[in-house]
């Protein structure tokens, strides 16, 4: 049997417009958003992993990961060029992760577990959820890459998604793993929930 040859693409190429300014230089735990994204990536399930971004910072972090950085000049043209730029490096794969780097409670055990249901279930999209509400990451196949590389703007693979309904499978996993870090507000409502749960 032909074993199947996953790529994950983190996204971290964002000009975060509702941040203010690079948000995934912000910390949580006492490190960056950036860090806990790449330490949310399993190493053995994937054969390449691929990091889009505009930050010469963040472009030498995925180095040290062993991964590979993939430079996005133009941030400007939304979530979709990012999306774009991750699916023609890694085309040759035959399914890709997608992974935002604003989920700093994202866990590699989830990560893995998301693909490990593709892997029984190559046909789907597969996607992280809690209690039915879908988040991510999200894994899709190959045969979606064209509807992928259309997106636009700051369309992303949610509207591949509503697409195809039927094609969806979702993974449980805690709620707290797909809060995301959009704004300050945000950020300093999860760091003073981090704060309280402290010992």
């Amino acid at each position: 049997m032909q074993t199947l040859k996953i790529g994950c693409v983190v996204m971290a190429a964002g000009n975060a417009a509702r941040f203010g300014k690079n948000k995934l230089a912000a910390e949580v735990n006492g490190k960056s958003l950036i860090r806990h994204a790449l330490e949310a990536v399993p190493k053995e399930p994937f054969s390449r992993v691929a990091v889009v971004t505009q930050y010469p910072e963040i472009a030498e972090m995925a180095r040290e990961f062993g991964f590979e950085p993939i430079e996005n000049k133009h941030p400007d043209y939304g979530i979709s060029h990012t999306i774009a730029l991750g699916t023609q490096a890694l085309s040759e794969c035959d399914a890709i992760l997608y992974l935002v780097s604003d989920q700093p409670l994202l866990d590699s055990a989830s990560v893995a577990r998301v693909v490990s249901c593709w892997r029984e279930h190559p046909q789907y999209i597969v996607g992280a959820a809690h209690n039915g509400k879908r988040g991510n990451p999200c894994i899709f196949p190959r045969e979606f890459y064209g509807e992928l590389l259309a997106l636009t703007e700051d369309h992303g693979g949610n509207s591949v998604i509503r697409c195809h309904p039927d094609r969806l499978l979702t993974v449980e996993v805690a709620q707290e793993e797909l809060t995301d870090v959009d704004t300050p507000k945000a950020l300093k409502d999860l760091q003073t929930q981090l704060g309280k749960q402290a010992p």
